[in-house]
Formats: C-alpha cells, structure tokens, sequence
C-alpha cells in the first residue's frame, strides 16, 4: 500500500474541491468565516480565563478560602460536560452557525452581567457559582458547533488549516486575557476584566448575526431544539453502526488521551516551575509555551492541507500529524525529567505543547473525515471524554507526586498515556465516511 492516493481518489477528491453546488465556502468566504471564528475562539478562552485571573482578589474582598474558591472554579467544568454531546447534536440538526450565535449571545451576557449580580446580591459566591455554571454550560456547546460546521462547509483539503487557525485563537486568547487582565486588575478593579471579555462577546455574537448570516431570522425556538434532541429512527441506527467502528474508537481514544495529558501538563506546570526553580519568573513560564503554540498550529494545518492537496492519503496524513502531537511531544515530556537548568526546562515545555497543537490537523479533523453526518455530536463525545479524563489525570498527578515527591513519575505517566492513545489510533485510524 503508497502513502498516495490513488488516480481514482485523486479524481474524486478534485471533484469535491471544486464542488460548485454552493455547500462549501468560497475562498472570499473561508477566509472571512476563519478570521472572524478565530476572534471568537479568542472570546472563549478570555470569557474562561477571567475568573481564575480575579479570584484571589475577589476571595479576598468576600473572605472566601480556597475551598470556596476551588468550588467556584470548579463549577465550570461540570457546566461544560454536561452540553458537549447535546450541543453537538443540535448543532448537526439545525446548523453550527446557529448555535454559535446563540452560544456566545448567552455567555456574553451572564460573564457581562455578572459584576453587577455579584455586588447586589446577599450571598456573592452563590450566583458567582452559579454564573460560572452556566458559563461552561453555554461554552461546552462552542467547540462541537465548530465541528459540525466545519464538516459541512469546508473541503476535506482545507479542514486542517481551518481548524488549525481558528483553534489557534484559544492560545492567542489566553495571552490577550493574560496580559490586559492583569493591568485592567491592578488599575480598575475585578469588574473591569469581566467586561472586558464580556462586552466584546456580545458585539462579536451581534457581528455574526449582522454580516456573516445577513440579519436572518436566526431565532432558535424552543420546539426545534426540542425536536433537535429527538433521535429519529435512522439516527439511532447510525449510532450504533458508529460505536461498531473500530476507526471511531480510534480517533475517540486518541482524543481523550491527548486532552487528557494536555490539561494534566497544563495544570501542573506552574506548581512544576515553582517548585524546582523558585527565582523564576512566572510571566515567562506562562506566556511562553503559548506564544510558541501558535504558530506551531497554523503550521501544521497549513503542512496537513499542502500533503493532502498533493495527493497523500488523508488517513495516513492525519496519523503523521498525531506522530508529531504525541509520539513527538512526549519525546520532549520525558525530557523534563532530565533538564538541568531553568531554559533547557521552558525548552522542552515549550516544544511539548506547541507538537500538541499538531492534533488540531489529526484526530480533531479526523472525525469530519468520518462521520461528517453527526460530527458535532461525536466530537461532543470525544470533548466529554476528554475532559472527565483530564480532571481525573490531573488527580491522579498530584497523588503521586504527594506520595514519592517524584516530577519524573508524572512526565512519564503522560508519556505511556499519549503513547496508548497514538498506538490505538495508528492501529485503526481511518478517513473513510462511517456514517453512511
């Protein structure tokens, strides 16, 4: 078996690039839709980031402790678990876009009027729970949408760049909150980093419903979600041929094993620093790891893309990306537990999660090679997964590093993880349509 495709793939792939029936964006339109997506990929990741950035100020106004706080922060995550997969599933039934608007409409809104909840309010940290509930709930739907839209309006040639580049805004969001939110911190108070992200939330949902769906009525009424959420008879017989698949579970193990470890490295690298180089300054540890992210992931979706162009196939293309986000990243992960000095450290951090975004152009597109159908809904799946394994890693982390006290033993637990999850994919990973 070539690594190409053959004359009869070529042609077929040819044909859909040039698909003229007015499904896929035009080049004008990619580009615009990828801009404007990756600003509001941005506006998630500032929106997620604002509280933990305010929270030592704001316990210290109320007189939380850190269990309180911790619950606080906490409340997101099952907020976000709890809509992957639903989020997904509308989004296949009634249009990404669509839930899009109405995603970023309703965060933007509760992160805007939080302050003023806040400061009215007897009880402070029970709405601020309950707002940063309801912030994960609006935002687990964000990332699925996106799949389920770029699976019905982009090419198989460019889904990797364009997933790449507007993914990329989640690195370029968390700098912007970063270094804004604390200045905005220090001279205005906790309420302004709030509105901050918030009211650019809003104007970027308004934005959406002006230009880019033409004043539509775009209304989401409560019977078509309702029906939305009703499996048809069809539907559930694809589900079961797609939990039958041994591709599915490929791409849905690799997912949860690269998220996992991404959030489990991402979690303790701080406490990491800190602990083995004391005079360090955290802003450089904090910053730059993602500003090398970036461009990392646009180039990875711009090499995918450029391979599959020439005719490479797509599954063996999507596997040497998740070579490079796993095998490759934790080469540099098990250095850690060799780095002499702070730089040779922040080196190989640095490189770790930067390969990482490379599965932005593997396994997160794979599943719009394979169930363009319903991928909004599996990727929802694979998200859920994901998360509740990241937090689960991250426990486990910090139990072992409790008991022996050993950063080693954490790096290579990430690296026998990313190393099952690759092995799986590589195994049965494919980019052939499974839902039809």
């Amino acid at each position: 078996m070539g690594f190409k495709h053959s004359d009869e793939r070529q042609r077929v792939l040819g044909n859909a690039t040039t698909n003229s029936n007015g499904k896929f964006w035009s080049k004008f339109e990619a580009k615009s839709w990828i801009a404007f997506l990756f600003v509001g990929t941005c506006l998630v990741y500032c929106v997620r980031v604002t509280l933990p950035i305010c929270i030592a100020t704001m316990a210290e106004q109320f007189g939380w402790d850190k269990t309180q706080s911790g619950i606080v922060l906490g409340s997101f995550f099952w907020g976000y678990c709890l809509t992957q997969i639903i989020g997904g599933h509308i989004s296949d039934r009634l249009g990404g876009d669509k839930i899009l608007l109405l995603s970023a409409t309703s965060w933007g809104s509760v992160i805007t009027l939080t302050p003023l909840i806040v400061h009215w309010s007897s009880t402070p940290i029970l709405f601020l729970t309950l707002s940063r509930f309801l912030m994960g709930l609006f935002q687990g739907v964000f990332f699925p949408s996106l799949s389920s839209l770029f699976s019905n309006r982009v090419r198989e040639s460019e889904r990797a760049f364009t997933s790449s580049a507007v993914c990329t805004g989640s690195q370029v969001g968390t700098l912007i909150i970063g270094a804004f939110g604390s200045v905005l911190l220090d001279w205005f108070g906790w309420e302004s980093v709030f509105y901050f992200s918030g009211i650019p939330s809003i104007l970027w949902a308004y934005c959406m419903w002006k230009y880019f769906l033409k004043g539509e009525d775009q209304i989401i009424s409560l019977e078509s979600l309702g029906n939305s959420l009703v499996n048809s008879k069809d539907d559930k017989v694809a589900w079961r041929k797609l939990f039958k698949s041994a591709p599915v579970w490929g791409v849905i193990v690799a997912h949860v094993c690269i998220s996992g470890t991404f959030f489990c490295l991402l979690s303790w690298m701080p406490t990491f620093f800190h602990d083995s180089f004391p005079e360090s300054k955290g802003w450089i540890f904090n910053v730059v790891p993602w500003a090398v992210a970036v461009p990392f992931s646009l180039f990875g979706g711009i090499l995918t893309d450029h391979l599959v162009k020439l005719g490479f196939d797509t599954a063996k293309v999507r596997k040497l990306m998740q070579v490079i986000a796993m095998g490759l990243s934790s080469i540099f992960t098990a250095l850690l537990s060799y780095s002499g000095s702070y730089y040779q450290s922040l080196l190989c951090i640095s490189a770790s999660l930067g390969l990482q975004t490379f599965s932005h152009s593997g396994v997160s597109v794979n599943v719009q090679d394979l169930a363009p159908s319903c991928a909004g809904a599996l990727f929802g799946v694979m998200n859920t997964g994901g998360a509740l394994f990241g937090v689960a890693l991250v426990y486990f982390a910090g139990y072992l590093i409790e008991t022996s006290g050993s950063w080693p033993s954490v790096f290579s637990l990430i690296s026998i993880v990313n190393t099952f999850g690759l092995s799986i994919f590589i195994i049965f990973g494919q980019a052939t349509r499974v839902d039809i």
